[in-house]
């Protein structure tokens, strides 16, 4: 089996689609590209993707209402490409729970991160477990991470899996700030507001594990995300 990433591409220019899909090609991905609508769709209910890339402005079913189908289907991520670069069409992309808004003409090296960016957050293990280290020294605290345990003046704290895992991903990305909505993708797949609720009942268990030690804080960013921080 191909280790290869999956990539549909939905664009009725079939110059466009023809030049992106040979770059992406070459950089290792394996691309189907349909003209339109409603081929994309019978395509993405064949076959398995790892990513979709949609023109809006299309005949026959336009780029918003195939995401709308996809979404319907499969939690599959999904980028759209387009000359619509009004705020009112982004604000409907991003509502429509697209992943990125990426406006013509873009440039393909640029769009190339975006994707990695993308199938990141949908497979957290590629971007983060080679940072993730078998223990921290957090203050204070020790945090080993292979026995979920959470360590503090001789006395141990076993944390939940999903606890612990988080505390892991803040860990590996210690001074820097760690998205919202790339927990929620990663811990439970989607980004809604039952699942924000959740993430805030976890990040508020953490900080009262953590408070013994003021020195370690998780400081919010308000409707953005985390910053874990442990001073000297």
């Amino acid at each position: 089996m191909s280790d290869k990433k999956r990539v549909l591409i939905v664009e009725d220019d079939q110059n466009m689609g023809f030049l992106l899909k040979e770059f992406l090609s070459d950089n290792n991905f394996d691309v189907t590209h349909c003209l339109d609508g409603n081929s994309g769709l019978a395509e993405f209910e064949k076959n398995e993707y790892d990513i979709c890339l949609l023109d809006v402005m299309m005949p026959g079913l336009d780029g918003y209402s195939l995401a709308e189908a996809i979404r319907l289907r499969k939690n599959v991520p999904f980028i759209f490409l387009t000359a619509r670069s009004m705020k009112e069409d982004k604000l409907r992309g991003f509502h429509l729970g697209c992943d990125d808004y990426v406006t013509k003409p873009f440039d393909e090296e640029e769009l190339l991160c975006r994707i990695h960016a993308v199938l990141n957050r949908y497979n957290p293990e590629d971007s983060f477990r080679v940072a993730i280290s078998p223990s921290y020294e957090l203050g204070d605290y020790t945090f080993d991470t292979q026995n979920y345990a959470l360590i503090y003046d001789g006395e141990t704290t076993r944390l939940t899996h999903r606890e612990s895992d988080l505390l892991t991903m803040l860990c590996a990305n210690q001074d820097v700030l760690v998205k919202r909505n790339d927990l929620l993708i990663s811990f439970w797949g989607k980004v809604d507001y039952f699942n924000g609720r959740s993430l805030d009942v976890f990040i508020a268990r953490l900080r009262k594990l953590l408070s013994n030690d003021p020195k370690v804080k998780i400081e919010t960013v308000p409707k953005v995300g985390y910053i874990f921080t442990v001073d000297n």
